[in-house]
């Protein structure tokens, strides 16, 4: 397979939300050539000013490309967006690659590089660790599944948007090597935001223990600017807590399928998910704010476990 590139290959992207945005703006900036599809149309509309194309539907986009990149909310909008008559899969032009970069259960992947065979068309799974300012910089970390010498051959694309990228075996392998460094994330956090609630109740300031905290070799580097984040009480979504509870019940599924015991995946999903019942657009960090309402609540004896 010939390498993809700026002046040969021609890029579709479907799904200009919070990731895809930042994406696609460093694809245009970096001289390929992108035709952008969204059902929001305003959001395509973003990338003009850097070049960027309007499509009216995924078909004309699938017809008019030969790679195209889908970040889409959900397993149910990947498997809608790829088939079915007005689909990239049944509009594919001649040798097109397919590269989803949605986080999505394994066997979705699986099932959709099974029906892209179907329709001669090639797709990788190429999941995506890093939040929008990560994006933005063009220092997300990937995660590739499918074909090797293809997901070498899309590597011009990889190199714009990401510092690290990596081959991790056959169609799926990225979708799960995704869920796996997302149950360190989300469990991470949780365990963080304990941390926090237990120093603030046992009387520390809570600014000074968020800073020495993000100054340890205990907290992650994909964590650290969310404690610098939570001394303003920023909570503004990079990586909104809905998608990370999506993310969780992912996990937990995969989990269920393989028969592996994830107990303090499970408890910190309940907290995630109480707190984005709250429904306010909050980053994942947000779980801070639901263990000091809960050591609030349990200081005065009514709180919850």
């Amino acid at each position: 397979m010939k390498p993809i590139t700026q002046e040969n290959d021609r890029l579709g992207f479907v799904g200009i939300g919070y990731m895809g945005l930042p994406i696609a703006r460093r694809l245009l900036e970096s001289g390929f050539k992108l035709t952008a599809y969204d059902r929001d149309r305003s959001k395509v509309e973003q990338l003009i000013p850097y070049g960027g194309k309007v499509a009216e539907s995924v078909a004309e986009l699938s017809s008019r490309c030969n790679v195209v990149l889908t970040s889409l909310p959900s397993d149910q909008a990947v498997l809608e967006i790829y088939g079915g008559p007005e689909g990239v899969f049944a509009n594919a032009c001649n040798g097109l690659v397919a590269v989803d970069l949605t986080t999505v259960y394994p066997e979705t992947s699986e099932e959709l590089s099974r029906l892209g065979s179907e329709h001669g068309v090639e797709v990788l799974d190429v999941t995506i660790s890093g939040s929008t300012p990560a994006a933005e910089n063009g220092l997300l970390t990937l995660f590739g599944g499918g074909d090797q010498e293809c997901f070498e051959a899309a590597e011009s694309i990889f190199r714009v948007i990401a510092k690290r990228y990596f081959y991790v075996g056959p169609s799926g392998s990225g979708a799960t090597m995704k869920l796996v460094v997302n149950t360190l994330l989300g469990v991470g956090m949780q365990a963080i935001a304990e941390a926090v609630a237990l120093g603030e109740k046992a009387g520390l300031d809570r600014n000074r223990l968020l800073d020495v905290l993000s100054q340890t070799a205990v907290v992650a580097p994909a964590h650290v600017g969310k404690l610098q984040r939570a001394m303003r009480s920023d909570y503004t979504p990079q990586f909104p807590i809905r998608l990370m509870n999506k993310d969780f019940g992912l996990i937990l599924n995969l989990a269920a399928a393989v028969g592996a015991r994830m107990p303090a995946a499970g408890a910190a999903f309940e907290v995630n998910a109480r707190q984005s019942d709250e429904g306010a657009e909050q980053d994942f960090s947000a779980v801070i704010l639901q263990m000091e309402k809960t050591a609030h609540l349990d200081s005065k004896g009514n709180g919850r476990t």
